[in-house]
């Protein structure tokens, strides 16, 4: 877990500012910088130090009231991972409307959006995220429980920004898919077989006198598998 204890936005969530999550915003941050330094800190030796000291662990991050509860992208070995960076029952500032009240928010660190590998890679990480979510919070992985950013501005509970889908087309993705994909993960595995084998004959009527035992005791569903 990363902190931005020193933003604004945690300072309010301590005074009280708290939400009953419903739903999971989806945000990406619209500069070619993959990096998690680049926003979360300070450095835990998995991010890497960020030189410029202009992560969001500060009070209005790039002079703006602004927090998410998470962040994915690259650390500094280059693996992608995801970062919670706030209270998921804290108030973010990540919709700029009404969503903010009741849905917890993540950033997708963009890089120049013509990499296959990073969005395939960044993709599965928020939808691994956000099946997690759901599983804590009972969210149905549905619309307008999950949406994007720009669905939020077309719902009129979020600011007019176009992430995420000036990004997820590129690769063949939607939000009904990135939907889709959740409530599969989220879906329980179906339940194992488990067959027991009650002879092995070497003549086949003797193995067709045992099926017609087997049969007569109740067991439709018993069958002869030739070996």
């Amino acid at each position: 877990m990363g902190d931005l204890i020193k933003n604004d936005c945690y300072a309010a969530g301590l005074a009280g500012a708290r939400i009953a999550p419903k739903g999971v915003m989806v945000h990406s941050t619209a500069a070619n910088n993959p990096w998690l330094r680049r926003y979360v800190g300070p450095d835990d030796g998995f991010l890497g130090p960020n030189a410029n000291g202009n992560t969001w662990n500060q009070p209005k991050p790039d002079g703006e009231y602004k927090c998410v509860h998470g962040f994915i992208g690259k650390m500094f070995d280059g693996t992608v991972a995801a970062y919670q960076t706030l209270p998921w029952d804290f108030r973010g500032w990540h919709a700029g409307g009404r969503a903010n009240d009741n849905y917890i928010g993540f950033e997708i660190c963009e890089d120049d959006l013509s990499s296959a590998d990073y969005f395939a890679k960044v993709y599965r990480e928020a939808v691994e995220f956000t099946v997690y979510l759901c599983k804590m919070y009972g969210i149905k992985p549905a619309y307008p429980n999950i949406i994007c950013h720009s669905e939020g501005f077309k719902l009129g509970v979020a600011s007019n920004h176009a992430d995420v889908m000036h990004w997820f087309p590129k690769f063949g993705k939607s939000m009904d898919a990135f939907r889709a994909e959740v409530a599969a993960g989220i879906a329980p595995a179906p339940a194992p077989i488990y067959r027991v084998q009650t002879g092995a004959f070497g003549v086949r009527a003797n193995a067709e006198a045992m099926l017609a035992k087997m049969k007569a005791a109740g067991f439709a569903d018993a069958f002869i598998k030739a070996e």
